[in-house]
C-alpha cells in the first residue's frame, strides 16, 4: 500500500510539473486583427494547435520545437511567412507543408534536420525565400530539392562542420537567384558544374575555411555571378591557375569578409581578379594580412587589373605592420582606382608617390584612421589626387584647422571635405582652403565659436554637435546648414544666409520662432527644429496651430515638438497643447483688474464723500486713541467742574454769558474752554480727550452751528465714550436755539441719541426766565 502510495504522488507531481512546462500552446501567441503571429522565444515544445486561415505570418522561432506533423499547419491556407529557426526539429512529416500553397518565407535553420526531403518543398510554388543553414545534413539529398520552387529568389544552405559535398544536381531547376549563401566551410567534394546550372546569381556568399575548390566553383560561376562574397577563408595556400574563357565576365564585385592573406595569396587573388567584369568594385572586411608586403613585381605588367574603380578596406589588420614593405609594386594598380574607402585600419601615412599615382581618384574616405596635419601634409603634396573631389577624415587626429585648410590648398578638384570628429579647438580668425570646396563637414569637432576661417563660398556647413552658442557669419552662397546639437538660442539671422534652403537645428536651446523669422528666409524648404526647449507661449501656439503648411517645411514636425514651460504642459507636443484664456489675455486680464480696481476706488472715493466716510475714518482714529486712554481720572485728579463744548460762532454767548454766570458765582465754578484751557503745541484731539476726562460734566451748546462744527462732533463722541464707558451721567445739553432733531446731520446719530435719552436745558429768550436757566445749570454741574 505505501509502494502504491508512492508511485501515485510520483506520478501527480510529474504530470504537475509537465503542465507548468508546457502551458497552454494557444495562449503563448500573440496575434494582431492582420493575421501576424508572434510566438518567438514562448518555450513552446511544439506548433500551438488552432491555427486558422486567418494567420498569414508565423514566427516559432527560438523555442524548442522538435516535430512538426501533417496536421499542425494544415488549416493555414494563407500564410505567407513561416519561421520556425533556433529549434529543436528533427523530423518534419512528408506532408507537413501540403497546404502552404500561398507561403513565400520559410526559415527553417539552425535545426537538427539530419536530412531533406524535396516533398517538403513540392507544394511551395510561391516561395521566394529559404533558409536551411545550420542543420546537421551532409548532402542536399538524392534528388533535387528546389527544382519546383520556380519563385525562389534567396537561399541558403549548409553547415559549418557537417555540410562535405555539393552535388551536380543540387541547385537543378534554379535559373536566377537574387542571393545564394552556401556554407561549406568544411567542403570535402564539389561536383563538376554544380553552380553552372544557375543561369544568373546577383550575389553568392560562400563560407569556405580553405580554398581547395575556390578556383573549380569560380569557373562555374565567371559568367552567372554580379557579386562575390568569400567569408572565413585562409588563403594561405590558395593558388589560381590561368583559366581559358570565352565567356562574358560578368562578376562586378568581389567582397573578402574575415579572411586571412599572405604575401603569396595575394599574388594569386589579384590574378583572379582579372576574370572580373571591366568595372570592378573590391572589398575587405575585417581581413588579416600576414605578411609584410613582399608583392610579386611580376603584376606591374599585369595590365588586366588596373579596371578596379572602388577599393573598401575596413578593419585591415596587419600583424607584421612594422616590417610592412613600400607598395610601390601596387602602385601601376591603382591609376584607374576612383573610390577607395580605408576605415578604421590603423592608417598614419599615404606616401606621397601612391597619392600621385591616383590620378583618377574622385573619392577617398580614411575615417578611423591615425592621420596627423604632419602626415596629411605628405599625403597631400604636389599633383596628389588631382581628381579628388571627395576627401574624408572622419575621427582621426587633427587639431588645427587652419593647418589643415592650407595642406589640402593642393587639392585644386576638391569640393566635399569630411574632417569631423576631430578637435578643432579652438579655431584660428582666418585660414585658406581649396578654391573650389563647396561643402564642409565639422561636425563634433569641440569647436565653441565661428570665425572666418570658415570659408564663406561653402554652400553646404555642418557643424552638428558642438558647442556653438550663436551663428553670425555671413555666407550668402550656403544653401544647406546643419547646425544641430548645440546651444543656440534662437535662429540664425536670415538676412546672412540669403540661399538658405536647409537647415537642421534640432537640439539646442531654442525657446521658440515666430513667423516673421520663417518667412525671412525666403527660400528655405526644409527645417528640422524639434528636440529644443520650446516656451508654449500663446503667440508660439497661435503660430504653429494656425499654420496648416507649416508642416511641409518642419520635417519633424508634429513628434518632436515638445513643451518644456509652462511646467504643466511640459512633454506635452506642441500640436496637442492648449492653455486657458486668462493665460492666453494676460495682458487684457490684469487691464481689465486694473480698471475695475480704479473704478472700485473712485466709487469709494464717491461713497466717502456722499457719507462722510472720510470723517467717520477719522473718527474712529481718534476712538481708537480714546479707547487707549485710561478711564476717567479719581474724583482727586479733576481739574473742571465743566468742559464746554461750542462752537466758535456761539462763542460770545458762551464767553460773555455762561463764563460769567458760573465762575463769577459764590461758590465759582471752575470751567474748560478750548480757546483759554488747551495746552499750546499738543495734538487737539489729545486736548479735547484730556480735557474731557478732567473735567466733571460736559456741557454742549447745542445750536446749528455746533451741528456743522466737526470739532464738536468729536467732543460729543468723547463725551458719548465716557457716557456708556463708565456708566455715568456725564453730558449737560444746553440747546441755544430751537433745533429739530430732523435738521441735524445723520453723522451726529450720538446726538440725536443723546436728545433722546436725555433732558436737555433750553436757553429762553425772555429775560425773566434766564435766571431759572443759570439756576438749573448750577445743578445739573454739581449733580
Amino acid at each position: 500500500m505505501p509502494h502504491a502510495l508512492w508511485t501515485l504522488w510520483v506520478l501527480g507531481t510529474v504530470i504537475s510539473l509537465f503542465k507548468e512546462g508546457a502551458p497552454d500552446q494557444a495562449s503563448s501567441l500573440t496575434c494582431d486583427p492582420t493575421g501576424i503571429c508572434d510566438g518567438h522565444s514562448r518555450s513552446l515544445i511544439s506548433i500551438p494547435s488552432g491555427l486558422m486561415a486567418t494567420v498569414k505570418s508565423l514566427d516559432l522561432s527560438n523555442n524548442k520545437i522538435t516535430y512538426v506533423s501533417n496536421s499542425d499547419l494544415r488549416m493555414c491556407v494563407n500564410l505567407k511567412a513561416l519561421r520556425l529557426g533556433s529549434n529543436n526539429i528533427d523530423t518534419i512529416e512528408e506532408d507537413s507543408f501540403f497546404s502552404l500553397g500561398s507561403l513565400e518565407h520559410l526559415d527553417l535553420s539552425y535545426n537538427l534536420l539530419p536530412n531533406l526531403s524535396a516533398s517538403w518543398f513540392r507544394p511551395l510554388t510561391s516561395l521566394n525565400f529559404l533558409n536551411l543553414l545550420g542543420n546537421p545534413y551532409k548532402t542536399l539529398g538524392k534528388t533535387s530539392l528546389f527544382s519546383h520552387l520556380t519563385n525562389l529568389r534567396i537561399l541558403k544552405v549548409g553547415h559549418s562542420y557537417h555540410f562535405t559535398e555539393i552535388q551536380e544536381k543540387d541547385f537543378v531547376g534554379l535559373t536566377v537567384l537574387k542571393e545564394l549563401e552556401i556554407d561549406a566551410s568544411n567542403l570535402q567534394k564539389y561536383g563538376a558544374n554544380s553552380l553552372k546550372v544557375i543561369q544568373n546569381i546577383s550575389h553568392l556568399i560562400l563560407h569556405m575555411k580553405q580554398p581547395a575548390f575556390l578556383p573549380e566553383i569560380f569557373v562555374d560561376l565567371v559568367s552567372s555571378l554580379e557579386h562575390l562574397e568569400l567569408r572565413d577563408t585562409r588563403l594561405g595556400t590558395f593558388r589560381f591557375s590561368k583559366v581559358s574563357t570565352n565567356e562574358t565576365k560578368t562578376i562586378k564585385k568581389f567582397t573578402f569578409r574575415n579572411v586571412e592573406i599572405t604575401d603569396e595569396s595575394f599574388n594569386e587573388m589579384v590574378r583572379l581578379l582579372n576574370y572580373g567584369s571591366d568595372i570592378l568594385d573590391v572589398e575587405f572586411d575585417s581581413c588579416t594580412l600576414d605578411g609584410v608586403g613582399d608583392f610579386d613585381p611580376a603584376m606591374d605588367t599585369n595590365k588586366d587589373v588596373s579596371k578596379i574603380e572602388t577599393l573598401t578596406i575596413r578593419r585591415l589588420y596587419i600583424p607584421h605592420f612594422y616590417s610592412f614593405y613600400d607598395l610601390r609594386s601596387l602602385y601601376s594598380l591603382t591609376g584607374t582606382v576612383k573610390r577607395i574607402t580605408i576605415e578604421n585600419s590603423k592608417v598614419f601615412l599615404v606616401p606621397c608617390l601612391l597619392s600621385q599615382h591616383l590620378k583618377s581618384l574622385e573619392y577617398l574616405d580614411l575615417s578611423g584612421n591615425l592621420i596627423v596635419e604632419n602626415s596629411l601634409k605628405n599625403a597631400a603634396c604636389e599633383y596628389a589626387w588631382p581628381s579628388l573631389q571627395t576627401l574624408i577624415l572622419r575621427q582621426n587626429h587633427l587639431r588645427s584647422l587652419e593647418q589643415t585648410g592650407e595642406t589640402l590648398l593642393t587639392l585644386k578638384s576638391l569640393t566635399n571635405l569630411d574632417i569631423s570628429k576631430n578637435n578643432f579647438h579652438p579655431i584660428s580668425k582666418t585660414c585658406q582652403w581649396p578654391e573650389k570646396m563647396t561643402c564642409l563637414n565639422l561636425s563634433s569637432t569641440r569647436i565653441q565659436s565661428l570665425t572666418k576661417c570658415i570659408p564663406q563660398k561653402l554652400e553646404i556647413l555642418d557643424v552638428s554637435n558642438n558647442s556653438l552658442s550663436s551663428f553670425s557669419l555671413t555666407m550668402p552662397q550656403l544653401r544647406e546648414l546643419y547646425i544641430s546639437g548645440n546651444k543656440l538660442k534662437t535662429l540664425p539671422d536670415a538676412s546672412s544666409l540669403p540661399m538658405l534652403l536647409v537647415m537642421r537645428i534640432s537640439r539646442n536651446t531654442i525657446n521658440t520662432f515666430s513667423k516673421e523669422q520663417l518667412d525671412s528666409f525666403q527660400k528655405l524648404k526644409t527645417l528640422e527644429a524639434g528636440s529644443n526647449n520650446f516656451i508654449c507661449s500663446c503667440e508660439f501656439l497661435s503660430f504653429t496651430q494656425g499654420q496648416p503648411a507649416l508642416a511641409q517645411v518642419l520635417i519633424d514636425w508634429p513628434e518632436n515638438y515638445l513643451c518644456d514651460s509652462p511646467s504643466h504642459v511640459r512633454g506635452q507636443r506642441v500640436q496637442d497643447t492648449h492653455l486657458s484664456a486668462s493665460e492666453c489675455h494676460r495682458v487684457a486680464l490684469v487691464s481689465a483688474v486694473c480698471c475695475a480696481l480704479f473704478l472700485l476706488i473712485l466709487l469709494a472715493g464717491v461713497l466717502c464723500h456722499r457719507f462722510h466716510g472720510l470723517w467717520y475714518m477719522k473718527m474712529m482714529w481718534a476712538w481708537l486713541q480714546a479707547k487707549r486712554k485710561p478711564k476717567r481720572a479719581p474724583q482727586r485728579d479733576l481739574c473742571y467742574d465743566a468742559f464746554v463744548s461750542y462752537s466758535e460762532q456761539d462763542s460770545h454767548w458762551v464767553e460773555n454769558l455762561m463764563v460769567q454766570e458760573l465762575e463769577h458765582f459764590n461758590p465759582p465754578f471752575k470751567l474748560c474752554l478750548h480757546k483759554r484751557d488747551f495746552v499750546p503745541g499738543k495734538w487737539i484731539i489729545d486736548n479735547i480727550i484730556d480735557s474731557i476726562e478732567k473735567s466733571h460734566k460736559t456741557i454742549f451748546v447745542l445750536s446749528e452751528n455746533f451741528v456743522k462744527s466737526e470739532w464738536c462732533k468729536y467732543e460729543l463722541d468723547f463725551s458719548h465714550f465716557r457716557l456708556f464707558d463708565e456708566n455715568n451721567d456725564a453730558a449737560i445739553l444746553v440747546l441755544l436755539e430751537p433745533l429739530e432733531k430732523k435738521a441735524i446731520p445723520q453723522r451726529f446719530c450720538k446726538l440725536r441719541k443723546i436728545m433722546n435719552t436725555k433732558t436737555y436745558l433750553e436757553w429762553p429768550t425772555d429775560e425773566t426766565q434766564q435766571e431759572g436757566f443759570w439756576l438749573n445749570l448750577r445743578t445739573a454741574i454739581k449733580s
